[in-house]
């Protein structure tokens, strides 16, 4: 079994509805180790990330604030770790309070089966 540690997202820009950003390959396993979101806006936004379609029981961050950019801020960029493994074909679809202001960028491992 290949592990190859990969960017899997992004840099990429993230609309209001919930878009579908990875899907794990066939016969691949994958593990997402860091979520990167930067808000160069002016005003806070909201992030929801989900496993699967999003819904309730799918959201690992729903409506979650990320602060603006301004002086003295240092939130506003936010490296989220964790260790989060996703089987062949599960998706992560994130959105966005306001749309194409968040910044997000994934990187994990894929483990190629067989």
């Amino acid at each position: 079994m290949a592990r190859i540690p990969k960017r899997l997202v992004g840099p990429a820009l993230i609309a209001t509805g919930p878009t579908t950003v990875y899907t794990v390959p066939a016969l691949t396993k994958t593990i997402i180790r860091q979520i990167h979101i930067s808000n160069p806006s002016a005003s806070p936004v909201t992030f929801t990330l989900s496993v699967g379609a999003d819904a309730a029981g799918t959201r690992l961050w729903s409506t979650y604030s990320i602060p603006a950019a301004a002086a003295g801020v240092t939130d506003s960029v936010r490296d989220i770790f964790m260790y989060l493994i996703m089987d062949a074909a599960e998706i992560l679809t994130v959105s966005a309070g306001t749309n194409n202001i968040l910044d997000i960028t994934i990187t994990g491992d894929e483990i190629v089966l067989g």
